[in-house]
């Protein structure tokens, strides 16, 4: 069954990943398409990446990673940018994470909530073996579903600031293979190759290819639909 377009009755949302870069391999193609029909969209970072790039230290690249990501959300339109400050590569599923989520959620108020696919395993189309899923990916994923129900309630975390928030309406879950919801990125991609080559000094260290043919080699198959069309898809659950 071919998917059906992503539902269009929401202004707001929140898209939250582990670290800098995680949106911009694919989801920033769905942001550029959200923010040019005039949505609202903000980005929420668990962690600020400052485990990820051999060779230059935790204090050294936390702010290196998170001015990139402000560059990065900014090509597609979007300007708020929030960090928890979770340390990067030990995010565990658990109260702790739910906590600063669902306070973030109330925060932000969104109606969409957006997280990346989190599987214990992942197989791009075409590739096999199947890739294990990052740590911090399953863990944040979880904990964004669950904490969209916790941020509704006053009882779970009593000392967040902030009144309930029962507004989600939907949580979208990237799927990269076989998703039942899409987005037509047809005329994002450009916007997409941009906005992740903004992590250049990530990207640098990762290869010696040139940063805008990583960037354009990623989004080409995170949006890839093999018919001629480019899609982000998602599986929706209710808010």
């Amino acid at each position: 069954m071919p998917p059906t377009p992503m539902p269009d009755d929401w202004q707001r949302a929140l898209v939250v990943a582990a670290h800098p870069d995680d949106i911009e391999y694919g989801l920033a193609a769905a942001v550029a398409v959200w923010t040019a029909a005039g949505k609202e969209v903000h980005y929420l970072l668990a962690t600020r990446g400052e485990g990820g790039m051999a060779g230059v230290p935790p204090v050294e690249a936390g702010p290196i990673r998170e001015e990139e990501e402000r560059r990065s959300a900014a090509v597609v339109g979007v300007t708020e940018v929030e960090f928890l400050d979770h340390r990067d590569g030990t995010l565990a599923a658990g109260p702790e994470l739910r906590r600063d989520l669902a306070g973030a959620i109330r925060r932000h108020r969104p109606e969409l909530v957006v997280t990346g696919y989190f599987g214990a395993t992942w197989t791009p189309p075409g590739i096999s073996p199947a890739y294990v899923n990052s740590a911090d990916h399953r863990a944040l994923g979880q904990s964004v579903v669950d904490a969209v129900a916790d941020a509704a309630n006053e009882w779970i975390f009593p000392d967040l600031v902030g009144e309930p928030w029962r507004g989600v309406q939907y949580i979208a879950v990237s799927e990269l293979v076989d998703p039942p919801h899409e987005v037509d990125v047809s005329g994002a991609v450009e916007k997409a190759v941009e906005s992740l080559a903004e992590h250049r000094r990530y990207l640098e260290l990762l290869s010696d290819e040139p940063v805008e043919a990583q960037a354009r080699q990623v989004v080409d198959m995170s949006t890839a639909t093999g018919e001629g069309r480019r899609r982000v898809g998602f599986r929706l659950y209710w808010g």
